[in-house]
């Protein structure tokens, strides 16, 4: 349930509707957001079926967007991913926005069967 994010000053989520057209493909926002150190995670699903195709135009598109709401709005001074080392097509879109990767947690995630590396990228807002 979401609806009581709204009633809060600094909610601990922020969600939002990825619209093409008037069809939601897709939804993400920030997560996990720390007001005091003023960070937060990034989170975005998108139609599976988009994936094949058009998984870097829509995370490119996606990232235009949630940067201009983490640093320029709520001026937060990072924001990361936590990934699961199953996304190859993941990474160089992000790294192509300037996000560092930061750490790999080895085996850190069990996943069909296997325990899995997790990636966290991060970005540094530098508009501060």
């Amino acid at each position: 349930m979401v609806a009581h994010l709204f009633d809060k000053e600094q909610p601990d989520q922020i969600l939002f509707s990825y619209i093409e057209g008037d069809v939601c493909i897709g939804y993400g926002g920030l997560v996990h957001i720390n007001w005091i150190d003023k960070n937060a995670e990034l989170s975005f699903i998108m139609d599976t079926k988009l994936e094949s195709n058009h998984f870097a135009f829509h995370w490119q598109n996606y990232l235009r967007l949630i940067e201009k709401v983490a640093f320029n709005s709520l001026a937060l001074h990072k924001i990361q991913t936590f990934a699961f080392d199953i996304r190859p097509h993941l990474y160089p879109v992000l790294e192509g926005f300037n996000f560092k990767l930061e750490a790999r947690l080895k085996e850190h995630c069990y996943f069909n069967g296997e325990y899995i590396d997790v990636l966290i990228h991060a970005k540094i807002n530098k508009n501060e």
